[in-house]
């Protein structure tokens, strides 16, 4: 079992990224699959998720209308698509099946919104 994800960096606020997961040793269509954030001196979140079907999706409040989550089911990847970055968007990046894996997480991908 392993969950890459890339894709983060330094962006201007009102800026875009889009964030990769590739998985292996397991099928991302058979489980529901989040993205999930953590900034620095708080809890990790989850911000977006998508379900078994790749069609039903949802966000959390913070980020609807900015952030977009799809799955390519031949690459066993999921992508989040965020644009009009926002400074509180600051954190480390993560994919996981939602109800997690054990203790299991991948190295995450760093997003730094500033000027």
């Amino acid at each position: 079992l392993q969950l890459v994800e890339s894709g983060g960096g330094l962006v201007q606020p009102g800026g875009s990224l889009r964030l990769s997961c590739v998985a292996s040793g397991f099928t991302l269509e058979d489980n529901i699959i989040a993205w999930f954030r953590q900034a620095p001196g708080k809890e990790r979140e989850r911000v977006s998720c998508v379900e078994n079907d790749g069609r039903r999706v949802t966000y959390a409040d913070s980020v609807k209308g900015r952030f977009t989550i799809f799955r390519d089911d031949a690459k066993n990847t999921v992508y989040l698509q965020m644009n009009s970055l926002k400074p509180e968007d600051t954190g480390a990046y993560y994919c996981n099946r939602v109800g997690g894996f054990g203790d299991y997480w991948g190295q995450g991908t760093q997003v730094t919104v500033s000027s």
